[in-house]
């Protein structure tokens, strides 16, 4: 037999993430790595399976040892602990296989990997590991065509501690018949929807009962409402299902803002149990809309279709989370307090607003190579960077991006706990979807957060849970899992904050050494002991910032390492020499994203 060790890379701290709340809990990862428990259950019986997830465990050496050969799955943000597993995995003598979106989208440019099983692999996956076991495996195996969703297994939740987590996760669709310019999930699955059958559903809904999950559900579809006709058939069942165990899963998932459109479909959401939707709103801007190709966000008869679509949906009684871009070709310097207003009056609490990626395959990448506006850089982590040439100022669309963010996640989170007001003052509290929860636990739920807030925070919690508990005791469960996750997302905002200041710190002491070296007032001989003393400065500054803001790909050893080479250069600079900062590009002074 051989033992396959299946290998999940860490993600970068995200606002989606939650990891600041989970830490409240005890729990170590919002999700598990669904897709690696799927081909999990493609391996046949004579392999010994073993899941790591570095997202709740380390890797260790003897897992190293035990392995025969180390499968991988990963998105882009997890590219840089990918970069680690395999270079352990190659020291180990581990063969690698990978596959997942960023390989499919990315493995050209990928080493280190002796094969690549890319795309969608149901019906490529047997075919690799006999191969395998033959001795005459290729580098590279491609899907010939999009698989029938019937073929996919039950995902192996036994292979994990579901207790790490805070949500389990399912996937009913793949593929959204939209075409987004800037988004890579019809280039990846299709434009045609393709569907599980209910039953396919409610087996796999019956495994996690039978392995004793109760709690948050996450379909993880792009699109959950891309085929209509097939979503319409699963949801009674769900129904149905929910309904005979009382109600134990809580689901969420993602959609496009049509849905308002489906007023029947909403409601066999909410009879299902879906209490949130995520939608990607992007922006308040028609013409950016129009641009991006977006027509399911805009209603020629209606100038505020966006905002009264997310206001139906919570008085439907689900909560609405955001997506939003900015960078877009038709923003413009108003683009920054639109979104502000937008999110705050939708009551939003949690909006996700990033600066535009051109994903390569994408349509967005086929126009901006065609207008030459690409940069020659890969899509990074920090969520300052671009990888693009934006029609806007960059230094004015990083600056303003930080200024959105710093605004709807605030130092008090006044303006998040407003949000959440609006929200629970317009969201309808369905039963069985907002169950009642013992005030012995609301009250260690409450003094938990109180713990970790900072001295500005605690009044305005104080006051927000005073007045949940006065106009809406049902809802205060989910004030304070807002709450929770608003600790997060302000945390996660300063942690961004202090990274980039550090990137920038270390600008200004290379600028002050380049004047004390080169400048009319230099003095003979003394460059290594100015170089000696900015450096200390800079260690210390380092050590300052906490170990729980570090994370791989966070870009500090690179731009410490780019420091301490500029120091000990005998050249002369000719102009300032600028380090490579989040948002700046080092050779072309464009703003840089992931």
């Amino acid at each position: 037999m051989s033992n396959a060790l299946l290998l999940y890379p860490k993600h970068p701290p995200t606002y989606w993430g939650n990891n600041y709340a989970l830490d409240l809990l005890g729990i170590k990862a919002a999700f598990p790595p669904l897709g690696l428990l799927t081909v999990a259950a493609m391996f046949p019986s004579r392999y010994n399976l073993r899941v790591v997830d570095l997202n709740v465990t380390p890797l260790e050496d003897d897992d190293l040892k035990w392995a025969d050969l180390a499968f991988t799955s990963t998105m882009i943000p997890q590219r840089p602990s990918l970069e680690q597993i395999i270079e352990r995995c190659n020291r180990a003598q581990v063969p690698v296989v990978a596959g997942g979106p960023h390989p499919t989208t990315f493995h050209e440019e990928m080493e280190g990997i002796d094969h690549f099983v890319l795309d969608e692999v149901e019906e490529t996956f047997e075919t690799f590991l006999c191969d395998l076991e033959n001795g005459t495996a290729k580098a590279v195996y491609r899907a010939p065509r999009k698989p029938d969703m019937s073929t996919a297994p039950v995902p192996r939740f036994d292979l994990i501690d579901m207790n790490e987590y805070h949500s389990m996760c399912l996937q009913f669709s793949r593929g959204c018949p939209f075409d987004c310019e800037f988004c890579d999930i019809t280039k990846l699955y299709g434009r045609v929807s393709r569907t599980k059958s209910p039953e396919q559903m409610v087996a796999e809904f019956d495994r996690l009962y039978e392995l004793g999950w109760r709690g948050p559900l996450f379909l993880v579809d792009d699109n959950f409402i891309g085929n209509k006709r097939e979503v319409s058939r699963l949801l009674p069942v769900i129904a149905e299902w929910q309904k005979e165990r009382g109600h134990p899963y809580a689901l969420f998932t993602e959609a496009s803002v049509n849905l308002v459109r489906m007023n029947d479909l909403m409601d066999d959401m909410i009879e299902a149990g879906f209490d949130a939707v995520f939608l990607g709103i992007e922006t308040p801007n028609p013409k950016a809309l129009k641009k991006m190709k977006k027509p399911q966000n805009l209603d020629m008869r209606d100038d505020n279709y966006l905002f009264t679509s997310v206001r139906k949906i919570q008085q439907k009684g689900m909560m609405v989370l955001g997506g939003f871009i900015l960078g877009l070709d038709d923003d413009d310097d108003n683009a920054f307090d639109a979104q502000i207003e937008f999110i705050q009056e939708a009551g939003i609490p949690i909006a996700l607003v990033g600066l535009l990626t051109a994903l390569k395959g994408t349509n967005l990448w086929t126009r901006l190579e065609r207008e030459n506006r690409l940069l020659d850089k890969p899509v990074e982590i920090d969520a300052t960077a671009l990888n693009f040439k934006p029609q806007m100022d960059p230094k004015t669309l990083v600056e303003g991006y930080l200024r959105v963010v710093g605004t709807i996640y605030d130092s008090t989170l006044e303006n998040y706990f407003d949000r959440c007001l609006t929200l629970l003052d317009n969201l309808n509290p369905v039963p069985h979807i907002y169950k009642p929860v013992s005030k012995h636990l609301l009250y260690l739920s409450i003094m938990g957060i109180r713990r970790r807030l900072t001295p500005d925070q605690l009044p305005v919690f104080s006051r927000y849970v005073a007045q949940v508990s006065k106009d809406h005791p049902r809802l205060l469960p989910l004030a304070i899992r807002l709450a929770a996750m608003g600790y997060h997302c302000e945390k996660l905002t300063r942690q961004q904050t202090v990274l980039r200041e550090f990137k920038g710190y270390l600008d200004s002491e290379l600028a002050s050494f380049n004047e004390a070296r080169w400048g009319a007032e230099a003095a003979a001989g003394e460059a290594d002991k100015i170089g000696q003393e900015a450096l200390q400065r800079v260690k210390a500054r380092r050590r300052a910032i906490p170990d729980e803001f570090r994370h791989a790909g966070d870009g500090i050893a690179e731009s410490m390492a780019a420091f301490q080479l500029a120091l000990s250069s005998e050249a002369r600079p000719v102009m300032p020499v600028n380090l490579p900062v989040a948002g700046e590009s080092a050779d072309s002074g464009e703003a840089a994203r992931p």
